[in-house]
């Protein structure tokens, strides 16, 4: 390996040292060894520390241990700690294909002008059984105006240029969820970002991720959202920006009518309507709710 590794891997832990070694297995066995993977043990109360003491064999391996403070905190670290041209992140119960960066530097030898690649991944269950392609709309280019809507970025299967957090920064450490999305937004307003039609990695869904609680998302995602817009007034057209909120709370909207809490769905319709009542989304929520009122009408 070079002095100067060409890309580091950030994979924040805590408490995953059942699913650690997987994880770091799949960027050592990369097809591309030009890299240092950097561990940051965020506060285990498990048997991670001697999970992870084989792999300091390697060299390419730094375990750093910290008190908790949160994957934000414990990202930032790994930042401050890389030597990469590139940075990449890998949550510690997720893996990689072994093409992964491969992958990735290919995409950014043939488009020098993007600044961040991202691609697809299969979701796994606890066990690691495949459920599944995600292979949700994605964008390349200038993403402003779509990431407003939805994150579609996976953080798993990124590649950044170094330079992008030397000039904006990393993670803001008060995140304790969706963290990610308040970078790409961030990063949006001057990167080129790059889709990557290919599946880079594995998404384990468990019951006890906090990822999983949707409700607590869609609050998160918000505040994100509404933060963005407010610190970055340039970013969007009026226009924009307010569909972008639009669609973002019809998919509000339509998950609390899923969950059955119809005054909050329609609340949802009534603030999506206000943003943009010039697009079909919030009338076909409400076609929609007024089609499952009158299911449950009849019952």
């Amino acid at each position: 390996m070079s002095s100067r590794p060409l890309v580091s891997v950030i994979t924040p832990t805590f408490n995953r040292a059942d699913y650690l070694p997987v994880a770091v297995e799949s960027v050592l066995a990369q097809t591309m060894p030009d890299l240092e993977l950097i561990v940051i043990d965020d506060g285990s109360t498990d048997n991670t520390a001697a999970v992870m003491q084989p792999f300091l064999e390697d060299p390419r391996v730094r375990y750093l241990v910290q008190d908790n403070q949160g994957q934000s905190a414990a990202r930032n670290r790994g930042i401050e700690a890389a030597n990469g041209e590139f940075i990449c992140f890998l949550d510690s119960d997720n893996a990689w294909l072994a093409s992964k960066l491969d992958k990735a530097l290919e995409a950014f030898r043939d488009n020098p002008q993007a600044d961040i690649v991202y691609g697809d991944y299969i979701v796994i269950d606890a066990q690691g059984k495949e459920q599944g392609v995600n292979r949700m709309k994605r964008y390349t280019g200038r993403i402003t105006p779509q990431l407003i809507q939805d994150n579609f970025v996976s953080m798993n299967t990124t590649m950044t240029r170094r330079r992008c957090f030397e000039e904006m920064g990393g993670f803001d450490n008060a995140d304790r969820l969706a963290e990610d999305y308040g970078l790409w937004l961030r990063f949006s307003t001057c990167y080129q970002f790059l889709y990557l039609p290919e599946v880079l990695g594995y998404y384990r869904v468990m019951e006890n991720q906090i990822s999983s609680d949707k409700d607590s998302r869609f609050m998160a995602n918000e505040l994100i959202i509404r933060h963005f817009l407010g610190a970055f007034p340039q970013a969007l057209s009026r226009r924009e920006a307010r569909h972008g909120m639009s669609r973002f709370l019809v998919r509000k909207g339509r998950y609390e009518l899923s969950q059955g809490r119809y005054r909050t769905a329609l609340k949802e319709l009534a603030r999506a309507a206000t943003n943009d009542p010039f697009w079909s989304g919030p009338w076909r929520l409400a076609i929609k709710m007024l089609v499952s009122s009158a299911s449950r009408g009849r019952k």
